[in-house]
């Protein structure tokens, strides 16, 4: 029987490829704003969707619903976001980027873009066309969807 080595097994080193991406383009956020991951994350989703609700938000991101919550509440702490009673299901909220929040969003977007862009481009043009690919067909074979 093979021994499991956790250098060379793909969840491990997915898992720790992610970490270290996430925690450099924390630096980028955490600096100017003071941002959290989950609140980075809520950030960004309301940016890219618009109204939501906490759930959704947890869905689309993979954050646990108590990570959203306290972004959520931060957030609306710093008036990025507001919050409206659903009258449909009063047990939701919906949930907004306020103009503050748009513009917090707005200086940051092309930062976030730049670092995507220097981070590929320490890879080939066919490394980055590899990663890529081989990227869709892993979330594919996962069960990873972008609803």
């Amino acid at each position: 029987m093979q021994k499991l080595q956790l250098e060379k097994f793909l969840p491990y080193r997915l898992n720790r490829a992610a970490a270290a991406a996430s925690t450099q383009l924390s630096s980028i956020y955490r600096r100017k704003y003071g941002l959290t991951v989950p609140e980075w994350r809520t950030l960004s989703t309301l940016a890219q969707f618009g109204e939501l609700t906490a759930k959704q938000i947890g869905a689309h991101s993979a954050m646990h619903k108590t990570k959203v919550s306290r972004a959520v509440s931060s957030l609306n702490t710093r008036r990025w976001l507001s919050r409206e009673r659903d009258e449909a299901d009063r047990r939701l909220e919906k949930l907004n980027l306020t103009p503050h929040g748009l513009q917090a969003y707005k200086q940051l977007e092309p930062q976030m873009l730049g670092f995507e862009i220097e981070l590929l481009s320490r890879l080939t043009l066919a490394e980055r066309k590899s990663l890529l690919h081989g990227m869709s067909i892993l979330e594919k074979a996962l069960g990873v969807t972008d609803d």
